[in-house]
């Protein structure tokens, strides 16, 4: 998630009026479509497609969002925002330190994290404010749940967030043409999330300590991703 930012004109997201209530439901709906529809097509989706999955018009999506950069940008913030709100649920509601951990993984596995960071351009504001304060405090609401794990000893201690989030990025990558209704059924990979959750579950019991190898290299955090990107 280090990489997970879009573009968008700086001060337009601060100086937005208040929103009705219905306009408010269009707003999380053309979000929410634009994820899915991201997601099985790329970021090149057809706006048009975009409003027809959200159940609005072309113009109530124009509305809301100037441009594609814009639509990006919020369904970035949406995602990261999210994704900081499963962990901090796994860590107040999970008596377990570990078991908050593994219900952090899985459930970001919904948020398509592998498929979304593809979105990123050439153009990102990667120091944009909205940005800044959406990926820190998801890796505060990462790091605390991590910290949590290390500190009742079940976490390996050569791990740090980027290690977790970059995994989670891979393996949660999906196939090629999995999710678009125009592959041939032939060329998809039927129950992709099963084989993820499988996946995903292999690579938890590997970060429960005692560790049984020494990693090469050092933990990263997302501070060291954001620098080698």
């Amino acid at each position: 998630m280090a990489a997970v930012a879009a573009c968008a004109k700086s001060g337009k997201q601060g100086q937005q009026p208040r929103l009705r209530a219905d306009a408010l439901r269009n707003r999380e709906r053309i979000i929410a479509a634009a994820r899915e529809t991201m997601v099985e097509y790329g970021a090149e989706v057809p706006l048009d497609e975009i409003a027809r999955r959200a159940g609005v018009g072309n113009a109530t999506l124009y509305r809301h969002f100037a441009d594609r950069l814009e639509l990006i940008h919020h369904v970035t913030l949406s995602v990261m925002s999210r994704t900081a709100d499963r962990a901090e649920s796994a860590l107040a509601e999970e008596p377990d330190a570990f078991q908050a951990l593994r219900r952090f993984v899985h459930a970001a596995v919904e948020e398509r994290i592998g498929a979304l960071c593809p979105l990123l351009s050439d153009g990102i504001d990667r120091d944009h404010p909205d940005l800044l304060a959406a990926r820190e405090r998801l890796e505060a609401a990462v790091e605390a749940v991590m910290a949590a794990a290390r500190d009742s000893g079940q976490l390996r201690t050569d791990i740090a967030v980027g290690d977790l989030m970059v995994a989670i990025t891979q393996l949660t990558r999906p196939l090629p043409g999995w999710g678009s209704p125009r592959t041939e059924s032939g060329g998809r990979c039927l129950n992709f999330d099963q084989f993820v959750h499988r996946h995903l579950q292999l690579f938890l019991d590997g970060l429960q300590a005692p560790a049984r190898s020494e990693l090469p290299g050092a933990a990263a955090t997302l501070d060291d991703l954001r620098r080698r990107s």
